[in-house]
């Protein structure tokens, strides 16, 4: 049991690296960000259901469990629309430093949830995330908007960690993804219907945003997802959304390569990024030890 959930913690870390670069394709993509989350799960789902048949996967599940999937995928699907709209108002290092807020709120929700006691030190920890948020919150303030938009998305990740994680187990990991992109897809086409945008002027695409949407949809997306569903089976809620922590750590260091974000961030940005980092790494010490 330990090993599996030393070997999910290292495979999803590897999985929290993909998001981090999923927000440089966010911010390398021209189309808006509810075209753009629809382009995700279409081009995710399609590329799930090819693949089923190969990896010979039961995707026959009872009436009760597929409205749960289909309403977790509502919710994921709102999380991505808030999450690339943040990007686009703000940048990727202001957004991603608000998704740290999730390990400080699931430390709460949690043991609601589970009926299990609060942690101290998880609180302790998550204490710190928001430690490190207000001061990165104190030095962006201009760009108010993304972080609000990306605190909207973190409310909504907190809550689809939150109820995946009850159905975890019961199917597979393969199958639960699926069932969530479909429902975020349909989610996304009925926002477009409603805002009058699902027309043909949505399949025209530059040729560049042809490339990052399909590595979006299949490598960062398709697999990523699968992947971290399936960690849910081995790592506690609150390990996975500190895991995630790091995603804004990679995010920032993949933003300053190919973005040159880092002529933007001031000094006391970069102290908050220690302190969620200081953060997730304590956590992981706490957790081996008490194993």
């Amino acid at each position: 049991m330990q090993k599996n959930k030393l070997k999910s913690l290292i495979h999803f870390h590897f999985i929290v690296f993909v998001f981090g670069f999923t927000a440089i394709l966010g911010s390398l993509i021209s189309v808006d960000s509810l075209k753009l989350v629809w382009y995700r799960m279409l081009i995710a789902s399609v590329f799930l259901l090819f693949l089923a048949p190969f990896f010979k996967k039961k995707l026959k599940i009872s009436k009760n469990i597929l409205f749960k999937l289909l309403f977790c995928g509502l919710i994921i699907s709102l999380h991505w629309v808030f999450f690339f709209k943040a990007i686009k108002v703000s940048n990727v290092s202001i957004t991603l430093s608000i998704l740290s807020l999730g390990a400080f709120i699931t430390s709460f929700l949690e043991p609601i949830l589970y009926n299990r006691k609060i942690i101290l030190y998880e609180v302790f920890l998550g204490f710190l995330v928001v430690i490190g948020t207000a001061i990165i919150f104190k030095t962006q303030f201009h760009y108010l908007e993304g972080i609000i938009y990306a605190f909207i998305s973190v409310i909504l990740s907190v809550f689809f960690t939150l109820f995946n994680g009850k159905l975890v187990g019961k199917i597979s990991s393969f199958t639960i993804s699926l069932y969530e992109l479909i429902g975020g897809f349909i989610t996304v086409s009925l926002l477009l219907i409603i805002s009058d945008d699902l027309n043909t002027n949505l399949f025209y695409l530059k040729s560049g945003d042809v490339l990052w949407l399909f590595i979006l949809g299949t490598v960062c997306t398709a697999y990523a997802f699968v992947i971290s569903v399936d960690v849910m089976k081995h790592l506690s809620p609150f390990s996975i959304m500190l895991s995630i922590n790091m995603e804004p750590i990679y995010g920032i260091v993949l933003a300053i390569i190919f973005l040159n974000e880092s002529e933007n961030m001031s000094y006391e940005f970069y102290i908050g990024f220690l302190l969620i980092f200081f953060s997730v790494i304590l956590n992981g010490i706490l957790k081996l030890k008490q194993k």
